[in-house]
C-alpha cells in the first residue's frame, strides 16, 4: 500500500471499532481484486447479485463479474437498471425488492449514491445484508445509516443499515467523471457548516454532540479537504482522502443513528430544491452541487449573524412577544407556502417537533446572552470564511453562484425561510429565527454585494 493508503487504512480501522454494521472497508488501488475474499469471509457460501446501472456496470460491474467468475464465486445474476432517469425513488426500491426476492443472493451494489441507497433499502426489506463497490467519490452515503429516498414527492431518510463491506478501488474512482468526485468534495466540505450547526444545537441543549461521531468527521476533516486541485487532477492521494472523508461521515452516521454528523442547514436547502423538483437546463443538479450552494448560503448567514450580534448585543434582549408566533401561525404559513397538502402535513410535523413555546424560548435566549462570547469563538474556529470556502469549491469546478445550478437570487433569498421549515433539525436558520434577527440577516445578505452579487467575480 502507498503511505497515504496506509494512513487512511489506520484511521478507518480505528473508526470501524465503533461501527455497528460495517465490518470491512478497503480504500486502495486495485482493491476490487479483494472483493471475492471479502465476500466469502462475510457471507460464506452465499451467492451474489450485482446491482448496477448502465454507467456503473461499464465502470466496474463488468470487471467485477469477471473477478467473481474467475474465482468461483457464485453469481446468481447481474441486474442493470437501464432507465436513463434513474433516481433514488421508492418505485425503484419496490422493483429491486421483487428482483432480490426471486432468490437468496446477497446484493453487491456497484455504483454511488442512487444505486447504493436503492440497494440498501431493498436489501433491508428483504431481511438481508449487502456490500458496496464504490464507483465515484460522489456521496457520503456509502456507509451511512439510512437511505435517502423520494416517496410521494417528498425526499426522506428511511431506516436501514449500512453495507457490511465497502470496497473503493482508487483506479475506478480516478476514472470516474471529474464532476462526480467534485460532487463528493462539495458534500465533504459541507461538514464545515454542518459542524457549526451541531455546535449551536449542543450549546443550547437541543441535541448534544456525540463525541465519537464528531471525532470521526471533524478531527481529520481539514486535512481531507486540503487538496481540491489534486482531486481535480485525479491524483490518488487526494481521492483516497476524499473517499476516507465520505466514508468516515457514513460511519459517524452509523454511530449516531442519525445524519446529524454530516448534515445541517446546507442540506436543507438541497432537500427543499429536491422537493420542488428543481431542474437546470433540463436536468436535476447533483446533490453535492446543491449542497455546495447551500453551504455558501449557510456561511453567508453565519457571517452576517455574528456581525449582527457583535454590532448590537442588545438585539437579543428585545421582548420575545414582539416576534415569536404561536405554532398555529406557523402551521398556517406552511399551508400557504407549500401547495401540496401531503407535503404540507409532513412539513408541519417536522416543524412541530422543533417548535418551543415562548417560555422555553425565553430561557434559550437568556442562555445565548450568557454564552455568546464563548459560542462565537467556537463557531469561528469551526467555520471557514465564505470566500475561502468558495475558492476551494472553484478548484474542483463546483458551482459557487446559485445561478450556476439555476437558482435565481430572489429564489435563494426565499429559500432561506422555506428550508428552515422543512426539517426538524436545529440549525443556524432556527438560531437566527429564535433570536428574532432572521429577516434582518437575510436582508443584509442580499442588500449588499459581499456575497452573491460578486460570486462570479
Amino acid at each position: 500500500m502507498k503511505p497515504y493508503e496506509t494512513e487512511t487504512d489506520h484511521r478507518i480501522h480505528t473508526a470501524l471499532k465503533t461501527a455497528d454494521t460495517t465490518k470491512v472497508i478497503e480504500i486502495a488501488s486495485g482493491a476490487m481484486q479483494n472483493t471475492v475474499k471479502i465476500f466469502k469471509d462475510l457471507f460464506d457460501n452465499m451467492s451474489a447479485m450485482i446491482i448496477a446501472d448502465v454507467n456503473t456496470y461499464a465502470a466496474a460491474g463488468k470487471q467485477l463479474e469477471e473477478i467473481f467468475r474467475n474465482n468461483n464465486l457464485r453469481l446468481e445474476r447481474t441486474y442493470i437498471f437501464d432507465d436513463p432517469d434513474l433516481y433514488a425513488e421508492m418505485k425503484y426500491v419496490d422493483h429491486l425488492v421483487e428482483i432480490l426476492s426471486s432468490g437468496n443472493a446477497i446484493a453487491v451494489a456497484v455504483g454511488s449514491g442512487t444505486i447504493n441507497d436503492l440497494t440498501k433499502l431493498a436489501s433491508y426489506r428483504c431481511k438481508r445484508q449487502y456490500m458496496s463497490v464504490a464507483t465515484a467519490g460522489s456521496v457520503d452515503g456509502y456507509t451511512a445509516f439510512g437511505a435517502s429516498i423520494t416517496e410521494n414527492s417528498f425526499k426522506q431518510t428511511f431506516f436501514c443499515p449500512a453495507p457490511v463491506a465497502i470496497v473503493a478501488d482508487l483506479d475506478v474512482i480516478a476514472a470516474a467523471p471529474p464532476e462526480m468526485n467534485a460532487w463528493g468534495y462539495a458534500d465533504l466540505m459541507a461538514k464545515i457548516p454542518a459542524g457549526a450547526d451541531w455546535i449551536i444545537a449542543d450549546a443550547l441543549d437541543v441535541e448534544p454532540i456525540d463525541r465519537i461521531s464528531w471525532q470521526l468527521v471533524q478531527e481529520p476533516l481539514r486535512k481531507l479537504i486540503s487538496d481540491p486541485a489534486g482531486i481535480q487532477r485525479r491524483e490518488h492521494k487526494a481521492l483516497c482522502f476524499l473517499m476516507e472523508g465520505l466514508i468516515m461521515s457514513g460511519l459517524a452516521m452509523q454511530q449516531a443513528q442519525s445524519s446529524r454528523p454530516a448534515s445541517g442547514a446546507e442540506h436543507q436547502f438541497s432537500h427543499l430544491w429536491d422537493n420542488q423538483h428543481h431542474k437546470h437546463n433540463g436536468k436535476t443538479p447533483s446533490h453535492g452541487f446543491k449542497v455546495a450552494i447551500g453551504s455558501l448560503a449557510s456561511l453567508a448567514l453565519y457571517e452576517t449573524l455574528i456581525e449582527c450580534l457583535d454590532g448590537s448585543p442588545a438585539i437579543i434582549e428585545k421582548s420575545i412577544d414582539t416576534y415569536w408566533p404561536e405554532f398555529s401561525e406557523i402551521e398556517k404559513e406552511i399551508r400557504q407556502k407549500f401547495a401540496d397538502p401531503v407535503e404540507a402535513e409532513q412539513i408541519i410535523e417536522q416543524s412541530r417537533q422543533k417548535y418551543v413555546d415562548s417560555s422555553v424560548l425565553q430561557e434559550r435566549v437568556n442562555r445565548v446572552t450568557e454564552i455568546w462570547p464563548e459560542l462565537k469563538q467556537k463557531l469561528r474556529r469551526q467555520l471557514l470564511g465564505f470566500h475561502e470556502f468558495k475558492a476551494m469549491l472553484q478548484q474542483v469546478n463546483a458551482p459557487v453562484s446559485p445561478e450556476d445550478i439555476g437558482i435565481a437570487l430572489d429564489r435563494l433569498k426565499n429559500s432561506y425561510g422555506l428550508a428552515r421549515l422543512i426539517r426538524k433539525r436545529y440549525t443556524v436558520l432556527d438560531f437566527a429565527n429564535e433570536l428574532g434577527v432572521f429577516e434582518t440577516c437575510i436582508d443584509s445578505i442580499f442588500n449588499s454585494d459581499k456575497y452573491w452579487q460578486t460570486a462570479n467575480g
